[in-house]
């Protein structure tokens, strides 16, 4: 029987990951600060582990695998990434885990290590346009993220590589372009603007209004954490390294984006645009090369993956399950 890693296990993708190996017959092992919050988790072994120590990720490897995948890290949505005042937790965090995983890695039998990078490594100078943002694989250089996480997966990208050069590791690398769905952050700062938005219109009075960070005219692509999987496990065993993006290419406005939530919804509410961080003006996952070296892209309308999503958050509001509701 094939095993399969996956490290950050108790994370939303992280979990949604474990579900589909098990279903394709795989003994998974999942490592995480804590277990998934939502759900039951699907692995056959969980390890509760800080990865950012050398001792754990070591047990954590214990028989070796043929499939890693790393998945952990510090983040979370504009709210916690943005502010500042995050930036060193988030550098040194994702770095040490990253480097952990390597080390440990050359020295432990691996058949193949997936990374999970991130768009926010792109230049910010490309995404200045709302309408017309590069984020093509090509664009990264020179190198200009606009937040110290995008720099983090920037470097991590290159340390993958490198030790892939060095260490005859094989390495596959995605840009992961805003992933949603059920069973994701929705009510403790760490949520992005598919579920903050959500949860907003979910609990707000009828008639009443909800608050939007910035203008709304900034630009984004969200992807289904179903077609993330679907991409990740084909790149993974593939023989294309990467980096390349995993995302959708139907992009729209974040009023157009609350316009569809409030649709899904059957609700008329009122937007209040506030000051708050909002991240590059304009993002879309660029699909030309996936298309090319996977013969494959996503394909999911936004608008299924929304509902699925939407009714998920509203039964979670409906039963209680947060006592506030902040910003995100």
């Amino acid at each position: 029987m094939k095993r399969a890693l996956v490290l950050g296990g108790g994370g939303f993708i992280g979990s949604h990951l474990v579900k589909r190996l098990k279903g394709e017959g795989f003994w998974v092992r999942a490592a995480d600060l804590k277990k998934p919050r939502y759900a039951e988790t699907a692995a056959d072994d969980f390890h509760v582990a800080d990865l950012r120590d050398y001792g754990s990720v070591e047990r954590v490897f214990e028989g070796g695998f043929d499939e890693v995948y790393q998945l952990a890290a510090d983040m979370g949505g504009a709210g916690f990434v943005f502010t500042g005042e995050n930036d060193a937790d988030i550098m040194h965090n994702s770095a040490q885990i990253n480097l952990n995983v390597l080390e440990v890695s050359r020295r432990i039998p691996v058949g193949r290590i997936f990374y999970s990078s991130s768009a926010c490594m792109y230049p910010e100078y490309n995404q200045l346009d709302p309408d017309n943002p590069n984020c093509t694989e090509g664009s990264a250089y020179p190198a200009a993220p606009d937040s110290e996480y995008g720099w983090e997966k920037l470097f991590s990208e290159r340390l993958y590589f490198a030790y892939a050069r060095n260490h005859g590791l094989t390495v596959r690398v995605a840009r992961y372009h805003n992933i949603f769905g059920p069973e994701g952050s929705w009510d403790d700062g760490r949520e992005k603007a598919p579920a903050a938005l959500s949860r907003k219109i979910a609990m707000a009075p009828e008639g009443g209004e909800i608050e939007m960070w910035g203008d709304g005219r900034q630009t984004r692509s969200f992807l289904f954490v179903d077609e993330c999987i679907e991409g990740t496990l084909r790149l993974m065993r593939s023989d294309f390294a990467g980096p390349v993006n995993i995302g959708s290419d139907e992009m729209v406005s974040i009023n157009q984006f609350a316009d569809m939530i409030m649709q899904i919804a059957g609700r008329t509410l009122t937007v209040r645009h506030i000051d708050g961080p909002t991240g590059v003006r304009g993002r879309n996952s660029d699909n030309a090369l996936i298309l090319e070296r996977l013969g494959w892209a996503p394909s999911r309308p936004l608008a299924e993956g929304l509902a699925v999503t939407y009714r998920w958050i509203e039964s979670q509001v409906k039963l209680g399950c947060s006592d506030s509701a902040p910003d995100a």
